[in-house]
């Protein structure tokens, strides 16, 4: 088992630095890391903070199993939810939506599913700290967040140190 597994927590930052927004969680681990002399949680031997990118967060969520100690997985990511560009919400394994049938390309790999199962079958608790998108250029790339979702990095942190601290 990959010694990430062995925590009790993850945090996984998912989404693509080429395609705007979508970066978003690449921009909450970088600021997590940077973080980590100011709020002690972070350096945590339970957490393990990864930059999942748009593929590793299948790949890291399909070897979890009965064996593994994880309590918590809080995903940082973009969302659509018809929201104001940069605006957070928090979502559970209940709020996910249920997709009966996965269309899945290189940029839309949804975890909705995947995420339901492990908190149904090993009692994972999920967390997913959302950012409404504003720009989402692809396959078109550009390499910066739009200023609403620039702004919501700070909070989103905060959400996501919080959830570390409960």
């Amino acid at each position: 088992m990959p010694g990430y597994l062995n925590k009790e927590v993850l945090v996984l930052g998912c989404g693509n630095v080429l395609f705007g927004d979508d970066g978003f969680g690449y921009a909450i681990v970088n600021k997590l890391n940077e973080l980590k002399e100011e709020y002690p949680i972070l350096k945590s031997d339970k957490i393990q903070i990864i930059d999942a990118g748009t593929g590793a967060s299948h790949f890291i969520l399909s070897l979890i199993d009965d064996q593994t100690p994880l309590k918590k997985i809080i995903i940082a990511d973009i969302i659509d939810y018809g929201l104001i560009p940069g605006e957070l919400k928090k979502l559970y394994a209940f709020d996910l939506p249920n997709i009966a049938k996965y269309h899945i390309d290189a940029h839309d790999m949804p975890l909705a599913g995947m995420l339901k199962d492990i908190h149904e079958n090993y009692g994972v608790k999920i967390v997913v700290v959302g950012c409404q998108q504003k720009n989402v250029p692809a396959p078109d790339i550009l390499l910066e967040l739009s200023p609403e979702v620039n702004s919501a990095i700070d909070d989103a942190v905060k959400m996501i140190i919080d959830e570390l601290n409960e």
